[in-house]
């Protein structure tokens, strides 16, 4: 595991407010973060460059598309030998209804968060490509109600 990069109070409060908003100008964040704009945009590259920042993207409303199926699959393994693991992983790649794929610990070995256009696309994902997946032992699926809190994947 990489060394923890370490972070002064500047570099948190950039941060905290490209979490909430990675379009504001450099600018804009430096006023923000209190320093001034070169300063600011040497940090900010500091931080893309070692990995802290790892990218920007649009977030986008899924129902508004044709996506509004949410749903997470627990998926269990026959075998974990460290080769089925990289092997089951890499098939998730080339499916894009998995939307996030986490090996996880515990009863189960994966956990798969979909977005799907309805119940039936869903459904057939799950029993002609997940189920039939070589090593593939359980699937257990739970689908969503409604998101009740969205906010940046780190607390700083």
């Amino acid at each position: 595991m990489p060394d923890r990069l370490e972070l002064d109070a500047i570099d948190l409060k950039i941060l905290r407010e490209l979490q909430q908003n990675g379009r504001m100008t450099n600018v804009e964040l430096a006023t923000r973060v209190g320093i001034s704009a070169p300063p600011c945009l040497r940090r900010v590259r500091k931080l893309e460059q070692a990995g802290v920042i790892r990218g920007y993207r649009a977030l986008l409303d899924g129902s508004k598309l044709g996506r509004g199926l949410v749903a997470f699959c627990l998926v269990g393994l026959h075998r974990q030998a460290e080769p089925d693991l990289k092997a089951f992983a890499a098939k998730t790649l080339a499916w894009p209804m998995v939307r996030e794929a986490w090996m996880i610990s515990g009863e189960s070995d994966f956990l798969l968060h979909c977005v799907a256009p309805d119940f039936n696309a869903f459904q057939t994902f799950v029993i002609e490509t997940l189920t039939a997946t070589e090593n593939v032992d359980t699937v257990r699926t739970a689908l969503t109600i409604r998101q009740v809190k969205d906010v940046g994947l780190v607390e700083l």
